[in-house]
């Protein structure tokens, strides 16, 4: 991950003001507190993960408030899901209240208010997710957040031992890799989520989320099967193909669109993998569940604008270069440059 901002590069008096600016421009719009601003410290990393943001936040004691104020004016629709990886973060949102410990996790709705409270050396890892992608899996939000995540429950230490790995394969995973885990990471962040309603009392919209899961855990595990169909998982989930249908219907799709869907998007992905050159276009259709060319070349056409063979050579052509290496071997990075970071954003 690259590193956006130190104090140690900022004038003391002028510390928090500039870390407080910043991290209301890359995070969300908040007021905070520092405990003390002479001695404030902090460090903030960042890096993506496909479409999904990573930061790293490192900061000395502090408190922060998000009123409905600063949402009047949010230009985006997120969802935060925190990682603790150091000290203490102690969060209030919809009435509920939940303490952070190192490997512990939550979901923050950074459209509701909320209060949070930093212990002395916290650092704690964000995702910033798109709304929809994280609530097509596990349905509205707003019942799931400031949930506690704790590494005991076998869902959510996988899940926080997961999302422990993210920063540090930032930036050195291909487009196609990038893409297979990002999807690894959300839906292990839902099973994470709907493990934790579960085993609450409030189920609000359990039943709809939990059958939406089995679903999609369905099709994913079935679509190189040529024979998969909504039958199939109809039988596979025991859910009815009319209650699927129910279900998806909330996410504007159905059985026969989402594995469609889901089977295009992996033939897009291996079409785009340099690793996967070796493979022909029929290949990979076949492989992906695929049973004629033909139509898969039309269903791939009304679904991305080109033909695969275009698709693939459009690829190739925007294979970025690598970056020049010194003579030791060194990949040559251009000098750090904090205000041009900055700008980026």
């Amino acid at each position: 991950m690259e590193k956006l901002f130190s104090t140690h590069d900022i004038h003391p008096r002028e510390r928090f003001s500039y870390w407080h600016d910043l991290a209301c421009k890359i995070l969300v719009d908040h007021d905070s507190e520092p405990q003390c601003r002479q001695s404030f410290h902090a460090e903030i990393k960042t890096g993506m993960l496909a479409d999904i943001q990573l930061l790293l936040f490192e900061n000395s004691q502090l408190q922060v408030v998000r009123t409905a104020r600063h949402i009047a004016q949010a230009r985006t629709d997120d969802l935060f899901v925190i990682r603790q990886v150091a000290g203490r973060l102690t969060l209030e949102q919809q009435d509920r209240e939940v303490a952070l410990k190192p490997g512990h996790m939550t979901l923050l709705d950074p459209m509701l208010p909320y209060r949070g409270r930093f212990s002395p050396g916290s650092r704690l890892l964000v995702l910033k997710l798109q709304r929809r992608e994280l609530e097509a899996r596990i349905g509205k939000a707003g019942e799931m957040v400031v949930r506690p995540l704790r590494p005991a429950m076998p869902e959510s230490g996988l899940t926080s031992s997961f999302l422990a790995l993210l920063p540090e394969y930032s930036g050195r995973l291909d487009a196609a890799s990038q893409e297979m885990t990002r999807d690894q990471t959300l839906d292990l962040i839902a099973v994470s989520l709907g493990k934790t309603m579960e085993h609450g009392r409030r189920q609000l919209s359990s039943p709809r989320m939990v059958a939406l899961q089995k679903v999609r855990a369905a099709i994913e595990s079935r679509l190189t099967d040529p024979a998969l169909d909504a039958k199939m998982v109809s039988t596979v989930t025991g859910i009815s193909v009319r209650y699927a249908n129910a279900v998806l219907a909330r996410l504007d799709t159905s059985l026969g669109r989402l594995i469609r869907e889901k089977r295009l998007d992996r033939c897009r992905r291996s079409l785009g993998d340099p690793l996967q050159e070796h493979r022909t276009v029929g290949e990979i259709a076949y492989g992906w569940g695929f049973s004629d060319l033909t139509s898969f070349g039309r269903a791939f056409k009304k679904a991305y604008g080109v033909l695969p063979s275009d698709y693939r050579r459009a690829c190739k052509l925007a294979t970025p270069i690598a970056p020049e290496a010194d003579k030791n071997g060194e990949r040559k990075e251009d000098p750090p440059d904090l205000a041009n970071r900055i700008a980026r954003l």
